[in-house]
């Protein structure tokens, strides 16, 4: 009897495309971002707050990836951004043929920086490489210190963690130096920034730091 590993098959097409889609990024000089998190705990939030201080230096576009409705799109395009809508209906994280596909629809000549709201899930996205150069995880810290450990392909699989809704912390019992001690066990090399996108806290040393790296990365690869 062969047995044959469907899961494998499918983690291995979805990479390959994903180098198709590195490949193409990097002929256009395209910076890549994959934005992760579980439902509700800010994705586009942060990318509202992140894009109004750096739209000015950056030509940016969105894809939104969504179980359902256009909501997230409708808010990035009052942003006067250009997005693009993903409906994946049952599908619980974005894979590399749905931005490969994408890509024939929503050109990225002359952009700088391609932003990729993935659809909220706490372990699905990780497994499925996009193409894309930073993997970023918003976590809101009411989802509590332990989720780390519970979770962890998510916190080993990104670069950037920014705890968000931190100004939550007195009203729910959370001990963030002990969510950042979680997060570095699983994942020694991740970068970490508390924000809140309610008050600001912290959206500025995240957006410099970001800034900092896609200038760096892009650099490097001229």
């Amino acid at each position: 009897m062969h047995i044959i590993d469907v899961n494998s098959q499918i983690l291995k097409e979805n990479s390959r495309i994903a180098e198709e889609n590195r490949k193409l990024f990097d002929e256009k000089g395209l910076y890549v971002v994959n934005i992760m998190s579980a439902p509700g705990a800010g994705k586009t939030s942060v990318l509202e707050a992140t894009i109004k201080k750096i739209k000015d230096d950056y030509k940016i576009s969105v894809i939104e990836g969504d179980l359902q409705t256009s909501i997230d799109a409708d808010r990035i395009g009052a942003l006067n951004i250009s997005s693009y809508q993903i409906v994946t209906g049952t599908v619980c994280h974005l894979d590399a043929r749905m931005i490969h596909n994408a890509l024939h629809e929503f050109q990225q000549d002359g952009n700088d920086i391609l932003f990729i709201e993935n659809v909220g899930n706490l372990v699905c996205p990780a497994d499925f490489e996009l193409g894309e150069k930073l993997k970023v995880m918003v976590f809101s810290i009411v989802e509590g210190a332990e989720k780390p450990k519970k979770y962890p392909v998510m916190f080993h699989a990104v670069d950037v963690v920014l705890l968000n809704k931190i100004d939550l912390a007195p009203y729910s019992d959370i001990d963030i130096e002990l969510l950042k001690k979680n997060v570095l066990e699983i994942n020694p090399t991740a970068t970490i920034f508390p924000v809140s996108c309610s008050t600001g806290e912290g959206i500025e040393e995240w957006v410099n730091w970001f800034k900092k790296k896609v200038n760096e990365d892009k650099n490097r690869n001229k």
